[in-house]
């Protein structure tokens, strides 16, 4: 089981109230809802840290993607869809 303690911080009183009326919305308590969005966050930013860390592994590994390929990739997802069957037909 774990332990509770007691965090303070500053925030918006417009946040305050706003997380109050969800709160009632839901018929849960505030700290109900802090916990859950501090879960949520804390979850968020361990994948995100996981994944960097996965690539950082597979750099060292020497998995790298080329940057002309990279960009290649970029501008395909830019050009309109017209614009690709033109020029496939070209």
């Amino acid at each position: 089981m774990s332990t509770h303690r007691t965090v303070s911080f500053r925030i918006a009183s417009e946040k305050v109230d706003q997380l109050d009326a969800l709160a009632k919305s839901m018929d849960r308590d505030r700290s109900y809802l802090l916990n859950e969005a501090i879960d949520g966050y804390l979850a968020y930013q361990q994948e995100c840290l996981a994944k960097i860390q996965e690539g950082i592994a597979a750099a060292d590994r020497g998995e790298l993607i080329d940057h002309e390929d990279v960009m290649k990739m970029v501008r395909s997802w830019t050009k309109h869809p017209t614009e690709q069957r033109q020029r496939k037909t070209a």
